[in-house]
């Protein structure tokens, strides 16, 4: 596992590739540190960034409030903050989804 994960005062920030439209949520793995996910929702007025911040909140175990998107809300390319979290937290979750 190779994520160019960021830590920050109150948590961490990581750059993630979303796949909108797709037939269910998931985490497909790494691509040179970007984390790919991808997102039923379709990426209409704000729905796949809403489904992705719900998603990656039940992966992390944190409050849908506790992840932020940041960066790229109208790309498929995006910067992601979740508060919170340690980058070995991010590291041991991933582990058990990947």
């Amino acid at each position: 596992m190779t994520a160019n994960v960021k830590e920050t005062a109150g948590g961490i920030t990581f750059d993630v590739k979303a796949q909108p439209g797709s037939s269910k949520n998931e985490i497909t793995g790494f691509k040179d540190g970007v984390l790919k996910v991808k997102i039923s929702a379709a990426p209409d007025k704000g729905k796949a960034n809403k489904e992705l911040v719900d998603f990656l909140s039940s992966v992390f175990g944190v409050r849908k409030t506790a992840v932020t998107v940041i960066k790229g809300e109208k790309s498929r390319n995006k910067s992601v903050m979740i508060s919170g979290i340690t980058k070995k937290d991010f590291e041991t979750k991933l582990g058990g989804v990947l």
